[in-house]
């Protein structure tokens, strides 16, 4: 089995971590294996790869998709480090709110499970991060919604004294104002 997959106190959210297998070459590891995900809840077809790049202390988020399209995601930095957030904005959920975060490195090649029904962002920790992700469905700009990254009624304890953020994700609605998952 190549892969060690953990559920994490937020239902749905999973941490994945690869076998990883080094030698005086470099290493090699599976960085997804559908038979595997599917053994362990993740079973979706991914349909699209992101791939961004960030400098040091770039906030980015807090980005969901709404539905029919809303996406599930599996994320996962190259190079670099990251501080990667998952937000439950599911209406009905008894974690309604509560956030998540996990730590991705190039290091570490832990991976992240989101599935739909989170709003996702991150912190860039290093100079350069590259984080890929794969998502359940393709992008679509007319389902596109986020929320405001740093939104006091969620209270992500964002580890950066001045981010930097896009014009756009500063002006995302705060939670009571969006639109979310029943």
């Amino acid at each position: 089995m190549p892969f060690k997959f953990t559920n994490l106190d937020l239902e749905g959210l999973v941490l994945v971590e690869p076998m990883v297998f080094p030698d005086d070459r470099g290493f090699f590891m599976e960085s997804y294996k559908k038979s595997d995900f599917a053994g362990h809840g993740i079973g979706f077809d991914f349909v699209q790869d992101n791939h961004s790049l960030s400098g040091k202390d770039v906030v980015r988020g807090l980005h969901y998709q709404h539905s029919p399209k809303s996406q599930g995601k599996l994320v996962r930095v190259v190079r670099g480090a990251a501080w990667d957030v998952a937000v439950d904005i599911r209406k009905n959920s008894p974690n309604f709110l509560k956030w998540m975060s996990i730590e991705l490195s190039e290091d570490n090649k832990k991976m992240f499970y989101i599935p739909p029904g989170f709003a996702h962002g991150f912190l860039a920790l290093t100079h350069e991060v590259h984080l890929l992700y794969k998502c359940t469905e393709g992008y679509d700009s007319s389902l596109d919604a986020g929320i405001r990254w740093n939104d006091p009624d969620i209270g992500v304890e964002w580890p950066v004294k001045n981010p930097i953020v896009s014009e756009k994700d500063k002006v995302l609605p705060f939670i009571k104002d969006a639109k979310l998952f029943e």
